[in-house]
């Protein structure tokens, strides 16, 4: 359960013109380290972007450019899951690097505000602003301060882990989804005849790294037809990628019995990884 959680505010409009950025280190469910700073945006103050955080040209004078923190930020967030709230921060970083010139390191990014709206129908659609979940959760911490929007993001997304029982690895996959699984489960396709697997008819199971309606646009692409559940057309049952690492174990999933009974029966059906899958798909 470690994660790394980060927010900025900024001077202006632009996302680039950050002002302040603050980062909280999370190692196996508690907050571990802590860093913020000023940032000398070197660019214009905007006064409805002072009344909100209350960061002036003031404030940053003497502080550290962002060519001057932009090595510390890397170090603390190369190689990890990094939290933000909404896409704005994660854009307003990309930004950042960019017209400081420098490159920025490899992550993988998650939004608290899309695992909010997963997590608890009440924010599905609305409410899930920062303050808002904060104030609903208990969560003490100071708005529009970096750091603690930072650490109150963090503080989130642990909540969701134990209310859903998804761990941090799982919420990357459960993000791409849809807010409600059930929706639009109708994913019935016909294949192309052009495509290389022209003639199998394919079910999904399990939780793909893909929302199943592209998935399923990829499996007709490719031939497929694609249906619902497992018969004795089926000829193609793929498993998302976590399902089958955990089978070990687990219990599998209902299609996915249902197609090795068939197995058992004679009946020719190939048991796929998702990951497998899409390379021959996209071959």
């Amino acid at each position: 359960m470690n994660f790394v959680a980060i927010d900025v505010e900024t001077a202006n409009a632009d996302l680039g013109s950050i002002c302040q950025v603050g980062i909280a280190v999370f190692h196996d469910g508690f907050l571990h380290q802590q860093w913020s700073s000023l940032i000398n945006p070197e660019d214009e103050f905007d006064l409805v972007n002072v009344s909100i955080h209350g960061i002036d040209e003031q404030a940053v004078y003497g502080a550290p450019t962002w060519k001057d923190v932009s090595e510390t930020i890397n170090s603390m967030i190369k190689d990890q899951i990094v939290v933000s709230h909404t896409p704005f921060d994660r854009s307003a970083l990309i930004k950042a690097f960019r017209e400081a010139k420098h490159s920025m390191a490899e992550c993988r990014w998650l939004d608290s505000a899309r695992v909010v709206r997963r997590s608890w129908p009440q924010f599905a659609t609305s409410g899930y602003g920062l303050s808002n979940v904060a104030k609903t959760f208990a969560i003490s911490y100071i708005a529009h301060d970096a750091f603690e929007d930072a650490r109150c993001a963090g503080h989130i997304i642990l909540k969701a882990i134990a209310e859903t029982g998804l761990d941090i690895e799982q919420w990357l996959l459960r993000v791409q989804q849809p807010i409600d699984p059930n929706s639009g489960k109708t994913l019935l396709r016909k294949g192309n005849p052009d495509g290389a697997l022209y003639g199998e008819v394919l079910v999904f199971t399990g939780t793909l790294s893909y929302p199943r309606r592209e998935a399923a646009d990829i499996a007709s692409s490719a031939g497929c037809d694609v249906t619902d559940s497992v018969t004795k057309r089926t000829t193609l049952l793929v498993v998302g990628d976590q399902d089958i690492r955990r089978l070990a174990g687990k219990e599998k999933s209902r299609k996915h019995i249902e197609a090795e009974e068939l197995i058992r029966k004679g009946k020719t059906l190939r048991i796929l990884a998702e990951t497998d899958f899409l390379e021959i798909a996209s071959a």
